[in-house]
């Protein structure tokens, strides 16, 4: 069973990035569409990035609400994609998880984002 690693999260003010990262147990990324989602208390997960490695190259896809902001990117030498976090608000918090799109993989231990003064 593939397993999947978050980290990189952490708090940082208004306006600050975070690079997060997601290590795969095996290289899946060639074989499955890979996403970031985000979970906030007392709402759904949401989907924020979509990365697609196909013939002709990445495919990324985001919601409105973070386009322009996020950027997915993968390594597939170090089986890791990544999730690059720009002008974070506190409405970008609090946790961020990996997984196939959709999600069959068991979830990993997720990665913390904070956004604080």
């Amino acid at each position: 069973q593939v397993q999947l690693v978050e980290s990189g999260g952490g708090l940082v003010q208004p306006g600050g990035s975070l690079r997060l990262s997601c290590i795969a147990s095996r290289n899946i990324f060639s074989l499955y569409a890979m996403g970031w989602y985000r979970q906030t208390p007392g709402k759904e997960r949401e989907l924020v990035a979509t990365l697609a490695l196909i013939n002709n190259g990445p495919v990324t896809i985001y919601p409105d609400s973070v386009k322009g902001q996020f950027t997915i990117t993968a390594d597939n030498h170090k089986n890791t994609i990544y999730l690059q976090t720009d002008n974070l608000k506190p409405d970008d918090a609090p946790v961020y998880i990996c997984n196939t799109i959709p999600a069959a993989l068991p979830w990993g231990q997720r990665t913390q984002v904070g956004v604080s003064p």
